[in-house]
């Protein structure tokens, strides 16, 4: 019996508006000293009032400028404890869902340009030459897509002395000494985080399809997705594999899906059928451990999605997906496919995190600094990300949801020329679109929904002409 069943998604909830969301967010930071918490908050709320600029500028000037430096170089200033708060605060926003997806993918930081940076490890081929940072993060989703923050992250560099490995060598190694242990760290901190009545499914990309993987969720009682990258053995001889194995099974349906822009291909729809069956694997060969009990065979549901008729000159669509999660009809295939689609979620994230927030430009001079400034721009880049999708969910909620009274004030004032301000607030999807269209946005007819690039060049603008009406109207907002 599968350990995990499908649950239904429950409609968005709008949580209380907060007076400042770095407040809101990360006010309950404990770092071990009131001065480093307010510190710590301060430099939040300057990097999210600016989160294109470098640290010198985002802070203004050169004493709290000083003051951030310290606190990054700070050892007592953990990871962990900058990231705790918002988990607690991701936590409570699961708690409102019968049914979240725990993302997990992995980035690679270039700071191959910062030469004087010490600590960095490989990353790349080892053609390349090119030396950073590994990150690995769990993103928390509802189904609809709406990111509720971050549930697991870990951030490290490689060591550079490391011997290359052949393919035997790096088959016997066990896996909690392989890089990719991180996957089963992540489910492990992903299950611990999960509230009570709420069902979590981790949800991977073919990186991830690691068979130890697969034996832990059954262990922890987990719900996980996986496409597939391996055509694995079945217990079974005569059945032969996997793949073998679902194109034999009848088609259940046809379905549109959406397939993003990609090197050089452009966005698409593509009708893809759908074929699922049941397996149980055979356990794959690994180096006897006296101290290790052997792999256990593993039963799951595969899915199988394939493009009929892809245009010329395109990678046609084909997922293979293996799930712990029950698959007995067509409607439960189609959930699982969009499942895995919510996945592109994280890439997008990680492009804001990026290209938002600028992280690669950083230079702090060691690894350590860079973490911990690390740790607290993904909290930044999440607001940003859940800004967007939370104008598609939740679009006619007061904007006082996403922005202060002295934001919207002056966003209203910038949009509509005047300081009569109206007796309710504009809703969420006109603000964002103000914002958006401060960023660039032309708000066109057909232009739809603005993008987060839009909104994260908006919302610096707008922090901007905050700080300006701060001093003006001091004495209106406090």
């Amino acid at each position: 019996m599968s350990p995990v069943t499908p649950a239904t998604a429950t409609p968005v909830k709008a949580p209380v508006p907060p007076r400042s969301w770095v407040q809101q967010e990360l006010g309950a930071v404990t770092l071990g000293d009131k001065r480093l918490n307010q510190r710590l908050l301060a430099t939040a709320e300057q990097l999210a009032a600016q989160p294109t600029a470098p640290l010198n500028q985002a802070c203004a000037d050169w004493a709290a400028t000083k003051a951030s430096y310290r606190l990054f170089q700070n050892k007592r200033v953990a990871e962990a404890a900058i990231l705790a708060p918002h988990q607690t605060q991701t936590q409570a926003r699961m708690a409102e869902h019968e049914l979240v997806l725990a993302v997990q993918d992995t980035t690679y930081l270039d700071y191959s340009t910062h030469p004087q940076t010490t600590g960095l490890g490989p990353i790349g081929t080892p053609r390349q030459q090119l030396r950073g940072l590994v990150q690995h993060t769990t993103l928390a989703l509802t189904p609809a897509g709406l990111p509720l923050g971050i549930l697991a992250q870990e951030i490290w560099a490689r060591d550079p002395e490391a011997p290359e490995l052949s393919a035997y060598e790096r088959r016997k190694r066990p896996i909690a000494e392989k890089e990719s242990y991180k996957w089963l760290t992540a489910l492990r901190k992903t299950v611990q985080q999960t509230p009570v009545g709420t069902t979590v499914v981790s949800v991977c990309d073919r990186e991830a399809d690691i068979y130890e993987l697969f034996v832990e969720a059954e262990r922890l009682a987990t719900g996980l997705l996986v496409r597939a990258t391996q055509d694995r053995a079945l217990l079974d001889p005569e059945t032969g594999k996997v793949w073998a194995t679902v194109s034999a099974a009848p088609v259940q349906g046809h379905v549109q899906v959406h397939v993003p822009a990609r090197h050089d291909e452009p966005a698409r729809d593509a009708i893809v059928t759908v074929q699922s069956c049941q397996v149980t694997l055979k356990p794959p060969w690994r180096p006897k451990r006296l101290d290790q009990e052997p792999l256990p065979p593993i039963s799951l549901d595969v899915v199988l999605v394939q493009e009929v008729t892809p245009p010329d000159h395109v990678t046609p669509l084909e997922w293979l997906l293996l799930t712990n999660v029950p698959v007995r009809t067509f409607t439960d295939a189609v959930e699982r496919v969009q499942w895995y689609r919510c996945r592109w979620h994280i890439e997008v994230y990680f492009k804001v995190y990026k290209s938002g927030c600028r992280v690669e430009d950083c230079r702090l001079g060691t690894v350590e600094r860079l973490q911990r400034f690390l740790t607290l721009s993904s909290v930044i880049a999440w607001r940003l990300y859940w800004l967007t999708h939370i104008n598609r969910q939740l679009p006619e909620a007061p904007c006082t949801l996403i922005l202060t009274a002295v934001e919207w004030h002056t966003l209203y004032a910038k949009m509509q020329r005047t300081t009569h301000f109206p007796a309710q607030p504009p809703t969420v999807r006109q603000a964002v679109h103000w914002i958006a269209r401060l960023g660039g946005f032309l708000a066109r007819r057909r232009d739809g929904a603005p993008g987060i690039t839009a909104i994260w060049r908006g919302w610096q603008r707008l922090q901007d002409m905050v700080d300006i009406w701060n001093l003006t109207c001091n004495d209106t907002y406090g």
